[in-house]
């Protein structure tokens, strides 16, 4: 952004706000340039979808377009168009882990261009996401980083199944979901969880590492949640706090309206999974696997919290959290090759087209796979879009 900035300044670089890409224009089979829709101003609060209301159209030509327009997680309609069947069905209520311009609207653009897209079912969206009680964007959810310490628990009331514990396997518990028909799960825990083991995505979550405070982050080890934290606990329409479990139970079922969670059934499950505390060889594998991660010195100390009954008084309150699933990155997109230049079906470039980010799946169309790892992504849309940008000013000089 620095750069981008100056270039701003030395006039080296323009910026079109309230524009909006509809058409890529041609000559002679070169892309060379793009025409659209220029929006009206918007002033709207702050999480609500700004106009769309067309006021203007713009046309801009270039030797040389690079598509870097994102995903399709803004666009629910979109995505359940590609939801693929191995997750399940697709959730009829999405929360959205993005903003609302990043509705794959390119993706069409460039594949009725003559483009291809590819691995458009391959997508990474994450069941942990929460409504956002000052939102950014519409429908806006934030992401519950969590450690391994909370039940995760299916709209019933029933225990995930073995490996679907919290941080897991993403794409693993999210099918488990789409397939209990719901779209919603919980996590039970308790206070003293939360302040250990409960995190949120996002730089707004996370001021102490955004603003580089070291003070402020070395005070995650104090006692208390984290600042974010506790104001999604006061604030956050999915946070439910009780000192009774017929209580939580009561006001589980009263925010979902279902009614589905049985007090006498949700305390057999918690009951049998305190008694195996007490006893350091047990067989509730989320126990086993709690105490393996402890086994990493950074993780005992600040991150996973001691096995703890989660009916005990002391560690109290109860805390539910109801789970929504957020949508977040697009794994497939515009095809490219190994310069960044958008392919046809024939498997010819495109000339004077070039895509890069996750618009391009993050590389070639779906660099990724099927899954991926966390923490990935940006490096394919830095490392393909400084291959678009070399590639692009290579072919104008």
């Amino acid at each position: 952004m620095r750069r981008v900035r100056e270039g701003v300044q030395r006039g080296l670089v323009t910026l079109r706000f309230r524009h909006r890409v509809t058409e890529l224009t041609m000559s002679n089979g070169v892309v060379d340039g793009v025409h659209g829709d220029v929006l009206e101003e918007s002033a709207v609060e702050r999480g609500v979808a700004s106009s769309r209301v067309v006021v203007g159209d713009f046309a801009l030509r270039a030797q040389a377009v690079i598509v870097t327009s994102g995903g399709m997680g803004g666009n629910h309609e979109m995505v359940r168009r590609y939801w693929p069947e191995r997750l399940g069905p697709a959730p009829k209520r999405l929360l959205s882990g993005v903003p609302d311009h990043v509705d794959g609207r390119m993706l069409d653009v460039v594949a009725e261009s003559g483009g291809r897209t590819i691995n458009m079912d391959r997508m990474w969206h994450y069941p942990e996401g929460i409504q956002n009680f000052a939102p950014i964007w519409s429908k806006h959810a934030i992401r519950i980083l969590s450690g391994p310490s909370p039940l995760w628990l299916d709209a019933r009331g029933e225990r995930f199944p073995v490996p679907f514990f919290p941080g897991f396997d993403t794409l693993g518990a999210l099918q488990h979901i789409t397939t209990t028909g719901y779209d919603y799960s919980w996590f039970l825990l308790n206070e003293r969880i939360l302040e250990r083991e409960f995190a949120l995505s996002g730089s707004e979550q996370n001021p102490d590492l955004t603003n580089r405070s070291i003070l402020k982050t070395l005070s995650r080890i104090l006692p208390g949640a984290p600042a974010p934290i506790e104001a999604f606990k006061q604030k956050g329409v999915d946070f439910l706090v009780s000192r009774t479990l017929p209580e939580l139970v009561q006001k589980m079922n009263n925010l979902t309206g279902d009614c589905l969670i049985e007090l006498a059934k949700l305390e057999r499950v918690i009951v049998a999974r305190d008694r195996q505390v007490k006893h350091a060889f047990g067989k509730d594998a989320q126990l086993i696997a709690i105490r393996g991660a402890r086994s990493y010195l950074v993780d005992k100390l600040i991150r996973v919290s001691k096995p703890h009954r989660l009916l005990d008084p002391a560690a109290g309150p109860l805390i539910a959290v109801r789970l929504s699933i957020l949508t977040r990155k697009s794994l497939g997109g515009v095809e490219t090759d190994l310069s960044s230049r958008v392919l046809q079906a024939n498997g010819q470039p495109m000339p004077g087209l070039y895509a890069a980010g996750e618009v391009a799946g993050f590389g070639g169309g779906g660099v990724h796979g099927y899954r991926a790892l966390e923490g990935t992504f940006l490096g394919g849309c830095l490392f393909s879009g400084r291959v678009a940008g070399r590639a692009a000013a290579q072919a104008i000089v």
